[in-house]
């Protein structure tokens, strides 16, 4: 496990999918005219005969898409999480979900990473896909996630939802890290507070549990980037053991992560509170990442209010340190 500032990465999604590529004959890239900026301008230079840009079309993105994997291909369709999902969202449950075909969606700029405003922040993408039958969904929180996850889900059967930043991308994980499609990864164990963070917010937890940890609350984190099927025996099995819990998403709290969880537990009766981080129930403006994690309540900050809140602690919560980004790194919020 790394340690923020993180080093970062540049377009490790693209080459992933390059090499899944050239491992797997029957594998096609499409793209609707996003090339660059869903990093597939890789594939389209390397291997051009089965890369296919269908223009600003995403409901014919997605047909041409089911009637490839009909015809035996792997198909990855690359663009904004937004346009992906809100745009076609009935072109994906008749023509990708419901015959259960091969294709992986992949939507970039989840949640609040992007600076356009309502029509490019992907704050319901989860909700939209996880209500598919047959759908798969991972929130991707690093590189090394991205790259492990590309090939993975090329062999998994039935559509897939990647859900990843794009730009420079985070290296939190060290090389033992292993994505599993059906298991959370337990990053720590604590008798306190559980953390349970999914993509983007997974770097925010980490650093939440050091400053709660420094005031005396043991803290177990728990990185889930698989949203369904959600491993919910693992994430039970941890909430069972402390006194609350915290979700933690770039996404809104109704119907992603934060609700999968609340799920889970009422499922099992485990009457643990539970505080959900991510965006309420608004549309945000536009604005850096920094801003509009601050102001809508993603921030570091907020998940160790939330922790200090549900644990009743007296006082005020400690404060989190600023961690001011440089050239070539991450920071959390």
């Amino acid at each position: 496990m790394q340690s923020p500032p993180y080093q970062v990465v540049l377009k490790p999604y693209g080459r992933a999918l390059v090499n899944a590529a050239r491992a797997r004959p029957n594998l096609v890239c499409l793209g609707a005219d996003l090339t660059r900026q869903t990093e597939t301008d890789l594939f389209r230079d390397e291997i051009p005969e089965r890369f296919i840009n269908v223009g600003m079309a995403e409901a014919n993105l997605m047909g041409i898409a089911g009637g490839l994997a009909r015809a035996g291909h792997t198909v990855f369709v690359n663009t904004f999480g937004v346009f992906c999902t809100r745009r076609c969202f009935d072109q994906i449950a008749m023509a990708i979900a419901y015959p259960a075909l091969n294709v992986k969606i992949v939507g970039f700029m989840p949640g609040l990473s992007s600076p356009g405003g309502p029509s490019h922040q992907a704050i319901d993408d989860i909700a939209l896909m996880r209500v598919l039958p047959n759908m798969k969904i991972l929130d991707l929180a690093d590189a090394a996630e991205i790259s492990q996850a590309v090939p993975l889900a090329a062999d998994e059967p039935g559509p897939v939802y990647l859900r990843l930043k794009r730009g420079e991308i985070p290296v939190i994980f060290g090389r033992d890290h292993r994505l599993d499609f059906n298991r959370a990864q337990v990053i720590q164990e604590g008798a306190d507070v559980a953390v349970i963070a999914s993509g983007m917010m997974v770097a925010s937890a980490l650093a939440a549990a050091r400053v709660l940890e420094n005031a005396g609350i043991s803290v177990a984190i728990v990185n889930s980037p698989v949203i369904k099927p959600l491993d919910a025996a693992t994430i039970a099995s941890v909430v069972r053991r402390v006194k609350a819990a915290i979700s933690a998403e770039n996404h809104s709290i109704i119907g992603g992560l934060g609700s999968a969880i609340a799920e889970c537990l009422a499922d099992r009766g485990i009457g643990v509170p539970l505080r959900r981080i991510g965006v309420r129930d608004v549309f945000a403006e536009s604005g850096s990442r920094e801003y509009l994690f601050d102001k809508y309540g993603l921030a570091v900050r907020h998940i160790v209010d939330a922790a200090w809140s549900a644990l009743a602690r007296a006082g005020p919560a400690p404060a989190a340190p600023e961690l001011p980004p440089s050239a070539g790194t991450y920071s959390p919020v």
